[in-house]
């Protein structure tokens, strides 16, 4: 049997670079080694993509004849390479310089300077590079064996472009680093196929997108693939997203800086719900895997916040507080993707169970999609995705169906493979069979019909919900999977069940006689 494609193959080095950064270990902890080795990965990659630019202006230049110091003048004309999207690598920064002195001491402090030179140089980095290589606790020699190990990796490059290889390592590393973390850490990163499913399903193909707790940015590269995979370009979304941790902040600035998309990320980190650096943003998409169930969110200072449309969330947890936000944030038509715990489905303390109730009633709720366990490295609490949408009728541009008054829910609990004993991942079958579903529901052109699947989707109406008191847990609508039909009377079937039963039974019986016989004659 064929195994199912997968979100995103393996590059074939990821796992040696891994082993290669986990010798840092010795003297630092995974949140501090992190960004050593990332900060590293990023300064490679900027120096590939300006090598390649610079091979290229070479043979441009020789070609036209242009030889001696004014090609070695055009060859360190920053414009030359700016103009084309390349970071400008000044010379303290390139890589061939810092690998000559890998093996020195100072190591630590040339990486440094080099990357304060590429900030300088490059407005859109400034402030975010990691710049604490020289510090005491990094070990010199392993920092040194660790430059000679990426000097080995050509992550520039069209065809690596291409194929996303930069990236590919950074989702490689977060999803390590969160492994080695635990549910302590590591709670920026969203499982790469759990994010393609929120994308594949909202479809974000024109307008702006927008994440409120937005981590390294995973949602945003997402959304560009998905629109460049249609026949998009980059230019047909416009990002926009909001960070509280600055570390993580700093992280999603290099991760999309190295795809070229623009994102507008406010001028610094900042707390979304104390905080809005967006305040007058209407998304047309939004996406988000909000921290779940977090308490200490400051709700109480915030008791008559005009967002809370639907009412105050409870003080001890920021669920609702963060649905009412997004909900605050859509567009006319827009909608929003948002992955939270599975206590919002069905919690009724502290008013939530009101809030969750008036937004049903505003028929703002359009699917929820129950997901398997084990799909996330940092927490095991199983979690759902809502979808919520300012506009279900059949008008506008879209030409979907009249969908007021409906909800539909998705069963993916038994989706999924397990990929290592800990850890499930969707693969490319799963996330079209979910997004599938929502789209024929949907009434999109090209999607099929849609029906009811007992066991894994159903489509509900409000007053069906309310006589469930607004529980939206999938498995209270979909029902059971049909059992297969195999031609065999149920009172037969039943009877013969119960003769196999009593049958093995009589034979378990029989070979304990045996085993009690032979027990009693060892020793004599």
């Amino acid at each position: 049997m064929a195994r199912p494609a997968r979100n995103g193959e393996p590059l074939g080095f990821e796992d040696t670079l891994w082993k290669a950064a986990d010798k840092l270990r010795g003297s630092m902890d995974a949140s501090a080694y992190k960004h050593v080795v990332l900060g590293l990965v990023f300064l490679k990659y900027v120096d590939d993509a300006f090598g390649e630019r610079r091979a290229q202006l070479a043979a441009d230049l020789a070609a036209d004849g242009i030889t001696g110091e004014q090609a070695e003048e055009l060859l360190e004309s920053r414009d030359e390479y700016t103009a084309e999207g390349v970071f400008w690598v000044p010379p303290e920064a390139r890589w061939e310089y810092l690998q000559a002195s890998a093996k020195q001491p100072e190591i630590g402090k040339l990486i440094d300077t080099a990357m304060d030179a590429v900030e300088v140089e490059n407005p859109s980095l400034r402030g975010v590079l990691p710049k604490n290589f020289a510090r005491p606790s990094l070990d010199v020699r392993r920092l040194g064996e660790l430059v000679d190990l990426i000097a080995g990796l050509r992550l520039g490059g069209a065809e690596h472009r291409e194929k996303d290889i930069l990236g590919r390592v950074y989702e490689y590393f977060l999803g390590r680093f969160a492994s080695q973390e635990g549910k302590g850490g590591g709670e920026f990163y969203t499982p790469r196929s759990v994010v393609k499913l929120l994308v594949e399903m909202i479809e974000p193909h024109k307008g702006r997108v927008y994440d409120p707790c937005c981590g390294s940015g995973g949602m945003f590269v997402q959304s560009e693939n998905f629109v460049e995979s249609h026949g998009g370009g980059r230019n047909d979304i416009a990002v926009y997203g909001e960070e509280l941790n600055d570390t993580t902040w700093r992280l999603a600035k290099m991760n999309l800086a190295i795809r070229g998309i623009e994102a507008d990320l406010g001028p610094r980190w900042g707390d979304t719900f104390h905080e809005d650096l967006h305040p007058d943003l209407k998304a047309d998409f939004i996406l988000a895997n909000p921290p779940f169930n977090i308490s200490d969110w400051g709700g109480d200072q915030l008791r008559d916040d005009p967002r809370w449309r639907f009412g105050a969330p409870p003080v001890g947890n920021a669920n609702f507080g963060w649905l009412q936000h997004m909900a605050s944030k859509l567009a006319p038509q827009g909608v929003a993707g948002v992955v939270l715990a599975n206590g919002s489905l069905s919690s009724q303390q502290s008013g939530e169970g009101d809030i969750r109730r008036k937004m049903i009633e505003a028929d703002l709720v359009e699917c929820i999609v129950a997901l398997p366990g084990q799909l996330f490295y940092t927490t095991p609490i199983p979690v759902s995705l809502w979808f919520l949408n300012r506009d279900k009728t059949s008008g506008g541009s879209r030409g979907w169906r009249d969908r007021k008054g409906e909800v539909l829910f998705i069963d993916a609990r038994k989706l999924g493979t397990m990929v290592d004993r800990t850890h499930r991942e969707l693969f490319d079958e799963d996330t079209a069979k979910i997004a599938g579903a929502y789209h024929a529901w949907r009434g999109e052109p090209d999607a099929g019909a849609h029906e009811d699947i007992p066991g894994f989707c159903a489509s509900a109406t409000l007053e069906q919900i309310a006589e469930r008191r607004c529980v939206l847990t999938p498995g209270r609508y979909v029902g059971t999977e049909d059992a297969e039909d195999d031609g065999e009377p149920i009172q037969e079937k039943i009877q013969r069940l119960k003769d196999e039963l009593f049958a093995a039974l009589e034979e378990s019986d029989r070979l304990q006689t045996r085993v009690r016989s032979a027990l009693e004659t060892l020793g004599d």
